[in-house]
């Protein structure tokens, strides 16, 4: 059964059900419940799919500002046992994938990338004697960061750095495997709705880029470069190109999983609440350019520059900000210029997810949409927290791993409180 609006002669259908509507205050204050007629009023329907030809059903008359919808049931041509399956398979890797970028995080602060030389997607194993482990160290030192910053380096320390990167490589395999063994077994059961079908293509794809990426990123820090700032780095536009593209991955995965085990609950429809949507939203996109600017600020290690906070040493706008020419070079390639956007950002974050939630405590949310919009503001806080404390202590690894996760955190709660609203986009406005 599937709810159709008519406004203004055009009619507008949903691809999800309802038990119920519930139309509060109109009823009460009409005479007719199918009569009234004014500039706000929307008509609803019920479609009753028969082997007849379509008939619409009139049902209610309902005012814009008075409709609650009760109990959404998304069409499906699964069983609710696959939908959970399915559901916690995609959480299971939206879980895999924030440690994977949380171990990369770690990865590139122990400085451990760049170790392993070779790449090849199934035949990467550790050495097995102290030959091949000499071997494996050979390679390394014909590479620039082993001649210009780890000359001293010993067997034993190469060691950790190789198992760090192959623990982060397998890691990245892993959900390789727990994504497309089970993903082939569920297409041939059936457990895939029509319209999961496209989507978990477009995972599949977006998986085989991103272990790519990597290397490709990977490929970057290997070559020889050339000037006084020839410091052996992966390239930071690569950086940033692999961790968005883990965060573009996880969010749908993520979003896909809550879709299958969290149906929004009922929400009442006003112009409040649709306002809070769009905020909610476009709070959720800031949040994602800021991880970004993060991914920058950590290739160019753009944190090591300005070390005080509020302000830039004791200025509020670094004399440095435009140092490099052509102008439009500082955006992304300006230590100086790259951390005062990201603090900016930032910034930015801290003030919208306030905001919203002063605007949230005048609006009928649902109950776990609050819950949500309220884990949003402590996530935020806390991120906002970890940022100034790695900046003031000059980077420490456990405090800047601890705030890339901060950042995939507050994503996270971000993610949620949208999919709470998400009915709300298949209703007319």
């Amino acid at each position: 059964m599937s709810l159709c609006f008519l406004r203004k002669g055009c009619l507008l259908s949903g691809r999800f059900s309802f038990k119920n509507i519930i139309h509060n205050s109109f009823l009460s204050n009409s005479r007719n419940a199918f009569g009234i007629s004014g500039q706000n009023t929307w008509k609803a329907w019920y479609h009753f799919p028969t082997s007849s030809p379509k008939v619409l059903h009139k049902l209610k008359v309902l005012t814009r500002g008075s409709v609650t919808v009760v109990s959404p049931q998304p069409f499906t041509e699964i069983s609710s046992k696959a939908q959970k399956v399915v559901g916690s398979w995609l959480m299971v890797c939206s879980g895999m994938v924030f440690g994977t970028v949380v171990l990369g995080g770690v990865t590139r602060l122990t400085k451990s990338g760049l170790s392993m030389i070779d790449w090849h997607p199934f035949k990467e194993f550790p050495p097995k004697t102290d030959k091949q482990w000499e071997e494996e160290f050979h390679k390394y030192q014909q590479y620039p960061e082993y001649k210009l910053m780890n000359h001293e380096m010993t067997l034993q320390e190469f060691k950790k750095i190789w198992y760090m990167e192959y623990v982060h490589r397998m890691s990245g395999r892993s959900i390789g495997a727990i994504f497309f063994l089970p993903a082939a077994y569920f297409w041939y059961k059936g457990y895939f709705s029509k319209a999961m079908k496209p989507r978990v293509v477009a995972f599949a794809g977006l998986l085989a880029f991103q272990g790519l990426l990597g290397w490709y990123m990977v490929k970057s820090g290997l070559e020889e470069k050339e000037g006084p700032d020839a410091v052996p780095r992966v390239s930071h536009y690569r950086l940033a190109a692999h961790l968005g593209t883990a965060f573009v991955f996880y969010s749908l995965l993520l979003w896909s999983g809550l879709s299958h085990l969290l149906p929004p609950q009922t929400t009442h429809v006003t112009a409040q609440v649709r306002k809070f949507r769009m905020m909610a939203h476009a709070t959720k996109g800031v949040i994602f350019l800021a991880a970004l600017s993060g991914a920058l600020v950590a290739g160019l290690e753009a944190g090591l520059v300005y070390n005080s906070f509020p302000k830039f040493a004791d200025r509020w706008i670094p004399s440095d900000i435009l140092a490099y020419s052509p102008k439009l070079r500082n955006v992304t390639e300006n230590p100086t210029t790259v951390q005062f956007n990201h603090r900016i950002l930032g910034e930015t974050v801290a003030c919208l997810v306030l905001g919203l939630w002063i605007y949230s405590r005048k609006v009928p949310l649902p109950p776990r949409a609050r819950m949500a919009m309220n884990y949003v503001l402590v996530v935020g806080a806390l991120q906002v927290s970890l940022g100034i404390a790695t900046l003031l202590f000059y980077v420490p690894k456990v405090l800047a791993a601890s705030h890339q996760a901060g950042a995939l955190t507050l994503l996270s709660t971000a993610i949620w409180l949208t999919h709470e609203m998400k009915l709300l986009r298949r209703l007319p406005k």
